[in-house]
This record gives C-alpha cells, structure tokens and sequence, in this order.
C-alpha cells in the first residue's frame, strides 16, 4: 500500500510536468489546420460546411460570420442534435464530437483553441496512467517505467497528439485501455472474469464510436485472444469473449448505424478498397509512414535506436551466442495489434499523415525501448543498461533542438501572417476562388480575423468585375488577396491593377490552399 502511494504522487508528478509543457506549447499553437476547423464546425454548426450557406460566396461579411463556424453562441447553448447530425453526413463516428462540443460550451461566442486543448490535456492524464500501467506490465521496474512514461508523454508525436483538436488522442486513449485491460485478461487463465469482459466490451464500444481505425487494432487483438482459447481448447472463454464483443459491436450500430455506410460505401471505405489493390502505392505509403514514426515518435532517432539492435545481434552471431530474450507472455498483445494498424493504416490513410498513426506511437515507443532494453541484456548489466537508456532517452529529448523539430501542428511559420491580418492589414480582404480546389476551410481562421472579407467564387476575371467587386470599399490601405490553385494568379492581379487604383501586389506567403498577396 505504501509503495502505491509512492507511484500515485510520481504519477502525479509525471502528469503535472507533461501538463506544464502541453500548456507551454499550447500557447505557441498559432493557427489550425482543415480538419481541425471541421471538428469545431461539426461538434457545434448547424451543417458540415460553412460553404453550404446560401450567403457564402459573392458576399462581404465580417469575421464574426465565419468565427460563428468555429465557436458555440448563446443561442447554441444546450443543443447536441447537430453533432449526431453532421457526423451522419460525414465520415466519422460521434463521440468525440460530443466531448468536444461539451468543451467549447466554455468559450461562448468566441473561437479559441483552449477547450479543445484542454480536452486533450485531460485525455492525456489517462493515458499517462495506462502508459504507465502497461510499462510496469512489460518493463517490471518502477524507475524505468516512470521514466519511459514521462519521456513518451512529451515526444514531438506526443505533443502534435495534445495540441491537434481532433479525436487522435480520444483514440490512442482507447487503444491503450484496451491493451492493458488485454493484459489483465492475459492474467486470467482459466477462470471467466465477467467484470473484465465487461469493461473490455464498453471499452470496445468507446473506441468503435470515436474512430474507424481502432477497429484494426481491435480485430487483431481479438484474433490473438481467439487463437489463444482454441490452442487451449478454452472455449467456454472464447464464446464469454467473443460474446462481449459482438455486444459492443451490436450497441455500437444501434447507436450510430450509419458506420457501415461510412465504412464500406463512403468515399473513404471505397479508397481503402482500392488503395488494397495497389501494391507499390502501399509500399511506398510504408516506407513514409516509418519516416514519420522515427521522426515525430522517437524525435528523429528510432533508426540510430535500431541501427543498435541489428549490431547487437550480427556480434552476437558472429560469435555464434545465443541471443537472450526474456520471454514476455503480454508481448503479442503489443506487438500483432500495433503493427496490423500500422500496416492497414498505410494502406487506409488518404494521405501520409502523422495523425493516422498517432494512436499506436505510444505503443510503438514502448515495443521499440522493451526490444532495446532486451537486446542490451545480451552483452551489458543492468547498470550500463539504464546508463546507455539514459543518455538514449536524453538524446531523445534534445534532437528536436538539433533538428528542428516542432509538433506537426503548431504551426510557428504562421505566426507573423495572422499578427498582421489581425492588426496591421485588417484591410479588405478577397479570396479568388476555384471551387474545384475546395479547401476554404484551412484558411478560415484567418478570415475570422479581418473585418470585411468577400469569397470571389469561380469569377469571369475583367476589369467591370473587378470594380464592381471593390465599388464602396476604402483600399487607401490596401487590400489583402488569397487565390487558390488551378488559376492564374499574375493574370489576375494584374487585371486587378489595371481596373483599381491599387498599384502594385506583393507575394507575402505560401499556405496550405493558396497564395496570398498584400496589394496597395
């Protein structure tokens, strides 16, 4: 009992350092991508697009109108029916939505990033906990463990995890409890533990309605358990645990039936399908999802991590030794899971994204340091073992200074843009639009900033439009223009100068949709 309390304060501990950096980083977060515009306008607009609106484009309106995206208003409070509703209409499950949209009632009328963040900061306590839980399982050492949960907590894919407003740290939340509540599972031999099945079905349930690719992760789990009972001719525990699935499985359609049209009819179903069947594709998908996991999972040194492995290995060949391996009876449970989702999700993603992969970095931190401590064992004591884990974890920590590494979705390099969009160039500002490259929404932020704004969507480019659009309009300071792809953009500024009495347009930066130029 002593020694738990011991743990409890270092817990607490470990959750209140990671908390001051997630806080920390938080406020360097500058800006937000797409998908993360989607989660506030999904978990608290009346619609999935803003751009649906009738009004949207070929108008003047302030950054209130588009801020209304983003935020909860006073005439919003109380109401959850359009999370369900614009999940439906979407591609996700809505759990997250809900938790979200519960959040954001702390910041009423107004965007901010804090109430997601928030949400995540919490989410991430308990993954600490489960962190730590599953390390004592695997490791059997209170200092190395409570070590390695700190250092896992405050990786870079860790911190993108915390400050990215989205359902991946909600996700990796539900993997690692259901890990560990497989490992307890693991503990149970002979006997069927009711209690455990249960929390593992409503566990099951929680991860099934807040992202599709925990299914992965769930189906591989389930098939090393089943595998399991029928080696052991155990059946009774086979059908008690394959019955607490099919429960979750069952309340999770009846809760949200329109998964399966999501999963095997939507858009992202139908690219997994062919994404399958494009063999070089998914290699390639591989090879850069492993390039993201050494990057932002390990800080940029999984590879030197595994270069060492390999040498312990051939010297111990070479001297014809056999290689130690502590036998770990929880290490399938890690192991088959997490690469089956890091395989499936190269092959699911419709993009090479760090986010896809996010909740099994954990997971992977853990299996690649275990592997590391064992190979080590072969050759050197436990002392130059924690001395060698040490300077390893200390690297580990400092490489994002020596690489410049920062979490994906902190987006420093658009600080100074959103400073003077809010102050210094609050000035009119037009986005020419080509509506065939849609993606308004990784620029929506920036238009919640300035005052008058006006989305020129698909238009005939000549002088009588171009006055006709600025007729009114006080530009004796300017006026700020985005233009996004598939468009000419010198054709049009310069029709812009010659039908204004804007002389000249200057390039001011590259963003994810568009270019963007101050002309005065």
């Amino acid at each position: 009992m002593k020694n738990r309390k011991k743990e409890i304060i270092l817990l607490g501990i470990i959750i209140i350092i990671q908390t001051i950096i997630f806080v920390v980083v938080g406020n360097l977060k500058t800006y937000i991508h797409m998908d993360e515009a989607y989660s506030l306008g999904l978990a608290s607009y009346d619609k999935v697009e803003i751009q649906d609106n009738e009004d949207f484009y070929n108008n003047w309106h302030n950054g209130k109108y588009y801020e209304d995206y983003l935020a909860v208003n006073d005439d919003e409070i109380g109401e959850y029916k359009q999370v369900y509703e614009n999940q439906k209409n979407d591609v996700h499950p809505p759990l997250y939505y809900l938790l979200l949209r519960f959040a954001m009632g702390f910041s009423i009328n107004h965007y901010s990033k804090w109430p997601g963040i928030i949400l995540n900061m919490i989410i991430w306590a308990i993954i600490t906990i489960f962190t730590y839980l599953i390390l004592e399982k695997m490791i059997k050492s209170k200092k190395r463990t409570a070590i390695l949960t700190l250092v896992s907590g405050i990786t870079m894919a860790s911190l993108t995890n915390v400050i990215y407003i989205r359902m991946y740290a909600f996700s990796t939340l539900n993997i690692l409890i259901t890990t560990y509540l497989h490992m307890r599972l693991q503990d149970d031999t002979k006997k069927v533990n009711v209690k455990l099945l249960i929390c593992i079905g409503i566990s099951a349930l929680v991860g099934s309605l807040t992202h599709y690719y925990y299914l992965f992760y769930l189906a591989m789990i389930y098939i090393v358990f089943a595998i399991k009972y029928i080696k052991q001719k155990n059946y009774k525990n086979l059908i008690y645990y394959t019955v607490a699935m099919a429960i979750a499985g069952a309340l999770s359609l009846i809760i949200f039936p329109y998964s399966i049209q999501h999963m095997f009819f939507g858009y992202r179903g139908q690219g997994v399908i062919s994404n399958l069947l494009n063999v070089p594709q998914f290699l390639s998908s591989l090879g850069q999802y492993i390039f993201k996991l050494n990057y932002f999972a390990f800080n940029n040194i999984m590879f030197l991590i595994l270069i060492v492995i390999i040498a312990i290995i051939i010297y111990k060949l070479c001297k014809k030794q056999k290689i130690n391996n502590e036998k770990n009876e929880y290490i399938k449970i890690l192991l088959l899971p997490t690469l089956f989702y890091f395989i499936l999700v190269s092959v699911a993603s419709p993009w090479i994204e760090l986010r896809y992969i996010m909740p099994i970095c954990n997971l992977a931190f853990i299996l690649v340091i275990y592997y590391f401590y064992q190979i080590l064992n072969n050759i050197y004591n436990e002392k130059k073992i924690d001395i060698i884990i040490l300077i390893t974890l200390i690297v580990m920590m400092i490489s994002p200074v020596i690489f410049r590494i920062e979490p994906e979705v902190m987006f420093s390099d658009k600080k100074e843009i959103v400073q003077k969009l809010s102050s210094e160039w609050n000035v009119p500002t037009i986005y020419f639009f080509c509506s065939e490259n849609n993606r308004f929404l990784d620029d929506i932020y920036l238009f919640s900033l300035v005052d008058e704004s006006y989305i020129a969507k698909d238009m005939e480019y000549n002088n009588e439009n171009m006055q006709k659009l600025l007729e009114g309009k006080d530009i004796s300071n300017g006026i700020i223009v985005f233009i996004n792809g598939g468009q000419q953009n010198d054709d049009i500024l310069s029709i812009l100068t010659e039908a204004t009495s804007i002389e000249s347009c200057t390039w001011v930066k590259r963003l994810n949709a568009c270019d963007v130029y101050y002309c005065k």
